[in-house]
């Protein structure tokens, strides 16, 4: 089966076609709308900071809870971030507010307060309202918003472990990886239970600041201890990053303590907490109605010290957690920046690889025999990441060639993980899509490497469709090399073909996988349509077949267009030798094989060169757990590495 075609398409790569595909990462359709400055601001891939919108229709009266509105998002803008205020008007969920629109929720009479259980009865019926922790914390994770700073979040209730009541905020926690900067939670809820409840969720939990004591929401002192602490914002970013990098689909609880010079004496908060708590259970008050009713009835017993003190901490939240989003933002470019191999013209064509992105579940098996009929072998799982054309793309950018890969990935509990590991690819071409799983195959190997048996769940890749594609026309056009995975829809295929058709581009080497009988047979009727083919042979080598003159195949287009004496030939090159004992995972070596010869072409190295990069590429894949090996560099497989071993020669024979 043919699983990749390469072609020559180009010139340039267009910086803004590249921009504008990553807009297609964020939420877009009938229920959600991505305010222009928060979308440009994702794109662009500057900090961005989430921000509740109950505070505003039901923790401050009107017009109090409009001008604090406005002076937070003034406090994450001056801080260097952009705000994006989330909330639903008229049933369309809003990521980033206007001023109106601010101040539509902030006058509204009927605006419902939406956790992650509302939103589809709110949607339905046209309401609007104002997002919760929980409620916002999806949405931001959703748009690809890592911060979100609120006042303090919901917890265990008081007289929880008999009510159940239990605040939706804290199991949203423990499933969207999402860095929540809050005061800690309300001082009016039962703390212990609280961290306990946390601790089950398996949300990391740090005080931030000079004291590990968590905070009570108005007072800075709760008398718990925090599991973590963090000093200052370039610590909390490391740990949100690291957080975000691991994939647990868990969030991150970041609390900030109230300022001293405005925080309320904890025992007479206490004392009014109890006063609040008591009316409210006189008058039936319970669920979502309960911290509404509390909140206001402590500003009037304290004669609005609360009030004085909530407002000093959501601006304080504001602050912090904005510097927070900065530093993350620091820390994720340079680390993108550190990766990334360095090109001698960042202007340089860029090329394009199409194909699958696969998240691969590797069981390595410990014995030499597969033993069948439902029985248990001992061995080892790995999960790691492949599919072509991500190997493809992997492999180039190592190597110093910084592909755009266009692939499809679903919006699941994989996605975060695929992108965090393959951070040194350009990945701003991916499509994400929700209600869609992303790729994942299971293979089962023997002891010796060889694969005995794999199941493929890769529907997803019938999503790398011809229109998705045709939207990167201009960079396929301006790309020097295109790569395509065979495994994509024929359509897709078809219409880069006739693409470089159209524009009367030659076409570069295809590669036949695992082709190991009838060779030359199957290469020849190819012939009449490409250039040159690679045709792997195993542990035998390469066999490349094409155009050749004075004994030499060529994989350039046109370097033989014009010859009359050039024939049909075949060259084997042999493979590295290597054991049986050294071999750990054959799934990548074909497509590093592949990238290794696609490096060398796109450096102008010779036929022989190219081709033995690839060789060296592959055997050091064959050596890694990983599809791809991380030994891979442009130090590892260069023309110098080529000239510094023994090789032997090519025998070349003629095809016609």
């Amino acid at each position: 089966m043919i699983r990749k075609i390469t072609l020559s398409l180009g010139r340039h790569v267009s910086s803004m076609a590249r921009g504008a595909t990553q807009v297609r990462r964020f939420l877009h359709g009938g229920y959600v709308r991505i305010h222009p400055s928060v979308q440009e601001a994702l794109v662009e891939g500057r900090p961005v900071v989430a921000l509740e919108s109950t505070i505003i229709t039901h923790g401050m009266a009107y017009p109090l809870n409009l001008s604090m509105a406005r002076e937070v998002e003034e406090i994450v803008r001056i801080n260097g971030a952009v705000p994006a205020t989330v909330g639903i008007l008229r049933g369309q969920i809003h990521v980033g507010l206007t001023d109106e629109e601010l101040e539509f929720l902030a006058s509204s009479k009927n605006a419902v307060k939406v956790s992650r259980r509302d939103f589809p009865f709110v949607l339905s019926q046209g309401l609007s309202g104002g997002t919760t922790v929980s409620g916002t914390m999806i949405m931001a994770h959703k748009a690809g918003i890592p911060v979100f700073v609120t006042g303090g979040i919901g917890g265990v209730h008081r007289d929880g472990e008999n009510t159940l009541d239990v605040s939706a905020d804290l199991t949203e926690l423990g499933r969207t990886p999402v860095a929540v900067v809050s005061a800690g939670v309300k001082s009016i809820l039962d703390i212990g239970r609280t961290l306990e409840y946390l601790e089950t969720q398996g949300v990391c939990v740090a005080a931030f600041g000079e004291s590990r004591e968590f905070p009570a929401f108005f007072s800075r002192q709760s008398g718990f201890q925090a599991p973590y602490h963090v000093r200052d914002e370039e610590e909390t970013a490391k740990l949100i990053d690291s957080a975000l990098g691991l994939g647990l689909s868990s969030g991150v609880l970041i609390a900030v303590p109230c300022p001293q010079e405005r925080a309320a004496e904890g025992q007479a908060i206490e004392k009014a907490i109890q006063q609040a708590l008591s009316q409210a259970r006189s008058k039936g008050i319970t669920g979502k109605e309960v911290t509404p009713f509390l909140l206001q009835k402590l500003t009037k017993l304290t004669d609005g010290k609360s009030l004085d003190s909530n407002l000093a901490l959501i601006q304080n939240n504001a602050r912090v957690g904005s510097c927070i989003a900065v530093a993350l933002s620091k820390l994720q470019k340079a680390r993108r920046k550190g990766s990334q191999p360095r090109r001698k013209d960042m202007t340089a064509p860029q090329p394009v690889v199409i194909g699958g992105i696969n998240v691969d579940f590797i069981a390595k098996a410990q014995n030499s025999e597969i033993l069948g009929g439902g029985q248990t072998n001992a061995g080892r799982v790995r999960r790691t990441f492949g599919g072509v054309g991500r190997n493809l793309a992997d492999c180039l950018s190592r190597l110093g060639q910084a592909p755009l890969l266009l692939s499809a990935v679903g919006k699941d509990e994989h996605l975060e993980s695929v992108l965090h590991y393959c951070h040194h690819m350009d990945m701003s071409g991916i499509l994400q899509l929700e209600g869609k799983s992303t790729a994942t195959y299971c293979a089962v190997i023997t002891s010796a490497g060889e694969l005995s048996m794999g199941l493929g769940d890769m529907d997803i890749h019938h999503q790398i469709t011809e229109q998705y594609v045709s939207q990167f026309k201009e960079n396929l056009c301006q790309a020097p090399l295109v790569c395509i995975d065979g495994n994509v829809p024929l359509s897709t295929i078809q219409y880069v073909c006739q693409l470089a058709r159209e524009h009367q581009l030659a076409e570069l080497p295809s590669r036949l996988e695992d082709v190991v009988q009838a060779a030359v047979a199957l290469a020849c009727p190819l012939l009449a349509h490409l250039h040159c083919v690679v045709v792997t042979l195993g542990a035998h080598g390469v066999l490349l077949c094409g155009k050749s003159l004075g004994g030499s195949i060529s994989l350039y287009p046109g370097t033989h267009k014009q010859a009359a004496a050039a024939r049909l030939c075949a060259a084997h090159y042999p493979a590295i030798p290597i054991s049986r004992e050294e071999i750990v995972n054959v799934s990548g070596a074909g497509d590093s094989l592949m990238a290794g010869i696609l490096a060398g072409v796109l450096a102008k190295h010779d036929t022989g060169t190219c081709v033995r990069m690839g060789l060296l590429a592959a055997s050091l894949s064959l050596r890694s757990y990983e599809p791809i090996s991380p030994e891979i560099s442009t130090s590892s497989v260069s023309q110098e590495q080529v000239k510094s071993r023994s090789w032997p020669e090519a025998k070349v024979w003629k095809m016609d």
